[in-house]
């Protein structure tokens, strides 16, 4: 057993974090920055959010680019139309996206988090921005909130905590719009709530939810409730990019002034700006989310006391250390194959499904009734129309006569029907004889055949 104790430098700090060594909660107030890695998350946040507001209201074949109907059982994706019929594709997409996500992971560290995660894009897009707006910059809030009540601060708390409920109720607002179409959307919210009770209630709960999340609880969804942190330790390992700080380079740290110091001059500057409150020269930790706010907030500080960028960058922990960063490696391989594999299943599955279901079931009852030299047997032929356009169906039978030859059956976009089924056949022949139903979609001609067995009395 490994015994080794991590034993804290002369100049460590105390582990710097948003949860205390006693388990309670610090109250983190980053401060602001700029830099390239800001300004490119700032774009891609700013993508991601019209993309995202884009997904319910624009339209291919007249229908929303995502929609999805659980009410109707009708899902609409990026021109794609399923049904409750086609769940088990959501299997292999997942498969496919999590093995593509570990893939990421184990390439990049935590870049998900830092770039992509809606509760990251929202938080510092959206709601710290109001907050800043509001309040003013890190050391205004910190000291109005120490501060005794006042009507300044009455008003800018008000201020901004109606804010937050207004970015809370439109974020609920649309992603409602991802489960009942916009216009149903917008109509349920001019109306009573008494005439939509449920949506009334789905929604605000989620306004509340959000507004709980982005208000107060911020990071501690990505500390305690995200799984995805606590599953980064078996994800990355030393050839992993990682947000880390180079301490070859910047031990020993002391003042500018300081003889034979390093590069780090212990500004704390990378502390402050940490959404999580981490410090960074720590190593790698559960609570880095890899928002790279640490590396604009030491370039900057290089740069003004002119030293070469890089003190805290993007490099694995063996580069870091002075080694040679190995890119391709085994587990990258295993998760690239199993990400492939479920991207394509699901990819293969979705372009050869059919477009309408045809199943069949005895009927409930006597499995058959003899009339003279005929027997007949009684069947229930389940059919779905899985397109979003509505349909013919033909319905034919081979070596065995139906008793009524019925027309057309018209099944309109994405439901279904249940068609009684009565096969006549001679009382001759063996007990059990297997025969098939012939259904063709009209008017492309798609066809599926479903075979059924025959009852009849041993003569």
């Amino acid at each position: 057993m490994d015994k080794r104790v991590h034993l804290p430098l002369a100049h460590e700090a105390p582990r710097a974090s948003s949860i205390a060594a006693d388990g309670r909660r610090q109250f983190v107030y980053p401060a602001d920055v700029s830099g390239r890695f800001t300004t490119a998350r700032r774009i891609g946040f700013a993508l991601l959010i019209v993309f995202w507001v884009a997904l319910p209201l624009l339209k291919i074949n007249g229908r929303p680019l995502v929609l999805l109907d659980v009410m109707k059982r009708q899902f609409f994706l990026f021109g794609a139309t399923f049904n409750a019929q086609d769940a088990w594709l959501a299997f292999f997409l997942v498969t496919g996206v999590g093995f593509g996500l570990a893939l990421m992971t184990s390439l990049a560290g935590r870049v998900f988090c830092g770039f992509a995660c809606p509760q990251t894009v929202f938080l510092e897009a959206i709601f710290r921005p109001i907050e800043r707006f509001v309040e003013g910059p890190r050391e205004k809030r910190m000291r109005r909130d120490k501060a005794p009540m006042s009507l300044d601060k009455l008003a800018r708390k008000l201020v901004k905590h109606g804010l937050f409920l207004l970015a809370a109720f439109l974020i609920a607002h649309i992603v409602l719009s991802f489960f009942v179409p916009v216009p149903q959307t917008l109509r349920m919210v001019t109306e009573s709530p008494a005439e939509h009770p449920e949506a009334f209630a789905w929604a605000a709960a989620m306004t509340l939810v959000l507004y709980g999340n982005f208000a107060w609880f911020r990071e501690q969804v990505c500390l305690v409730v995200c799984p995805y942190g606590r599953l980064q330790a078996s994800l990355v390992d030393d050839d992993t990019l990682v947000v880390g700080y180079d301490e070859r380079r910047g031990e020993p740290r002391g003042k500018a002034s300081a003889a034979g110091r390093g590069d780090c001059v212990d500004c704390k500057r990378c502390v402050v700006v940490c959404p999580t409150g981490i410090d960074i020269r720590n190593g790698l930790q559960l609570d880095c989310v890899g928002c790279t706010a640490c590396i604009d907030a030491c370039d900057d500080v290089m740069v003004k006391l002119n030293q070469p960028r890089g003190l805290v960058r993007y490099d694995s922990r063996r580069a870091l250390a002075g080694g040679q960063r190995r890119i391709w490696r085994p587990r990258l391989i295993v998760y690239g194959v199993f990400g492939l594999a479920g991207l394509t299943v699901a990819t293969i599955a979705a372009r050869s499904r059919t477009s309408f279901e045809a199943n069949l079931a005895r009927s409930p009852g006597a499995p058959f009734v003899v009339e003279g030299d005929t027997v007949r047997n009684s069947f229930l032929l389940h059919l779905v129309n899985k397109e979003s356009e509505g349909a013919d169906f033909e319905i034919s039978a081979t070596d065995v006569e139906l008793a009524s030859a019925a027309g057309p059956v018209h099944l309109e976009p994405l439901s279904d029907t249940k068609l009684p089924i009565v096969v006549i056949v001679p009382t001759g022949g063996h007990g059990s004889d297997e025969w098939t139903l012939v259904v063709r979609r009209l008017p492309n001609g798609d066809t599926r055949t479903v075979k059924a067995k025959l009852v009849r009395p041993n003569r």
